[in-house]
């Protein structure tokens, strides 16, 4: 077995053992016997902090929107304008490469679930918050924050996934390239 026996458990401990498991080798490794497996019980324990499988992906997707959201509140914090925009970005950035499965796993937004979690939806609403604020920094409102606020996720999304798979192999400096990509995002929003 992979872990020791532990005489209590706690939801917060199951939780976590999920999340290094799917950041070292993806949501497809994350099953009940295999977690059981890493917290060194039998998969039936597993049943008093989760509500199986399904509540575990659920219990995963609300802690990757919150831990998302306190990062991007973190990073807003008395900035604006392009400074606001770069500093949130990186966040994000930072996010994925320290949690890339977790994150992975999350990226179905709650309104496209048949029935949506009310803590997701919290979760949600206050990285849409942090977004919506750096558009408006930016001078978009309404629906052109909206479709800013989408590409600004697409440019991070794009960019960071391809870092944490070593998408990109050649020797040129991916923290440069991520600043050059940021700032002609920026400034083709404050153009619009």
């Amino acid at each position: 077995m992979g872990g020791k026996k532990r005489v209590r458990l706690d939801k917060d401990e199951v939780l976590q053992a999920a999340v290094s498991l799917v950041n070292a080798e993806g949501i497809a490794s994350l099953t009940l016997s295999r977690l059981a497996e890493e917290l060194g019980i039998r998969s039936p324990s597993l049943y008093n902090h989760v509500d199986g499988l399904p509540g575990l992906h659920r219990e995963l997707a609300v802690m990757n929107a919150r831990l998302i959201a306190d990062r991007l509140n973190e990073a807003a914090i008395g900035k604006s304008g392009v400074e606001l925009f770069m500093n949130v970005a990186q966040a994000f950035r930072n996010y994925v490469k320290e949690y890339p499965g977790l994150y992975m796993s999350s990226l179905r937004a709650s309104g496209n679930q048949a029935a949506p979690d009310e803590n997701l939806i919290r979760e949600e609403e206050r990285s849409l918050k942090v977004g919506l604020a750096v558009m408006a920094s930016l001078g978009l409102q309404g629906q052109d924050a909206i479709h800013a606020l989408r590409a600004f996720r697409s440019m991070v999304h794009g960019f960071v996934t391809l870092e944490v798979a070593s998408g990109f192999g050649l020797p040129q400096d991916c923290d440069e390239s991520f600043r050059r990509l940021a700032e002609a995002l920026v400034n083709g929003l404050k153009r619009l």
